[in-house]
């Protein structure tokens, strides 16, 4: 590992108040991206230690592509802070047409909604939001600015059909603010996204995401996981991209796969961060 030059920190972090000594390049975790035949990024914030830790770093500070469900974050949070949807318990009925997840086929509740990551649900409250409060948000947020304004095309797509794109560096500010509260959402309503995004609970840690897939203008696959991993109360927000030219990858649990693989290889899950 070794530290990055303050100038090249200023190009990628420059959001989470990077210094010179603050920034890692780290290339060892390569290995599970080559294992896995995808290529990538990977980025990770110690808050204890007020450092970051960071694979293949222009590709995470300058490469954005569609968030694909990954915006299901912005989306809850903005349908929530606006009454849009009144809890996490409130359903948006099936509208009866089959998608191809079983389970997404019927009267769902937000948060089931959110942890099936049923694209029609989410799509329904999208426009239900409607474009001009949604684009709001997103300037209010700057999501995905850092190539240009971040600009509604379809109110129901935009997130799906590279539209809006947004960096690995963009989605770790996103994480780090979320899990302390730092976005201009009330508190109650970034409490609920949180929760529903805690996908384990154990004595050793805590650990919390939201996975995406979609494809690139080029045809790749792409995949994320946004989230952060919590050991002995101590906060590591993270962010893992991929990408794929092979048609028959199963991007989402090649995601996690990469992703436990990586959070092990730091030493997490062992409850000794």
């Amino acid at each position: 590992m070794r530290k990055i030059t303050a100038a090249l920190c200023a190009v990628s972090l420059v959001l989470f108040g990077c210094s010179r000594n603050n920034v890692v390049e780290d290339d060892s975790i390569k290995q599970y991206f080559d294992e896995h035949k995808v290529t990538g990024c990977f980025g990770q914030f110690n808050n204890t230690r007020g450092e970051f830790t960071v694979y293949n770093l222009s590709r995470f500070a300058d490469s954005a592509y569609l968030p694909a469900s990954t915006f299901k974050i912005v989306n809850s949070l903005i349908g929530l802070e606006t009454g849009i949807i009144a809890n996490d318990s409130a359903v948006i009925p099936w509208n009866g047409v089959p998608w191809f997840r079983e389970a997404c086929n019927q009267n769902l509740p937000m948060y089931m909604a959110f942890r099936e990551s049923c694209v029609p649900w989410y799509q329904e409250l999208a426009r239900r939001i409607g474009r001009d409060t949604m684009q709001f948000w997103l300037d209010s947020l700057g999501y995905g600015s850092r190539h240009g304004r971040a600009e509604i095309s379809k109110i129901d797509t935009f997130w799906l059909d590279n539209a809006v794109k947004i960096t690995a560096d963009e989605q770790l500010g996103l994480a780090k603010k979320l899990y302390f509260n730092q976005l201009p959402f009330k508190r109650w309503v970034q409490g609920r996204v949180k929760s529903m995004m805690t996908v384990e609970t154990r004595n050793e840690y805590i650990l919390a995401y939201k996975t995406g897939t979609g494809r690139a203008p080029n045809g790749h696959l792409i995949g994320w996981v946004v989230g952060w991993i919590e050991e002995n109360k101590h906060p590591y927000p993270f962010v893992l991209q991929l990408e794929s030219t092979d048609p028959g990858i199963d991007m989402r649990p090649t995601a996690l796969a990469v992703l436990d693989k990586i959070l092990k290889h730091y030493g997490f899950k062992e409850g000794k961060k």
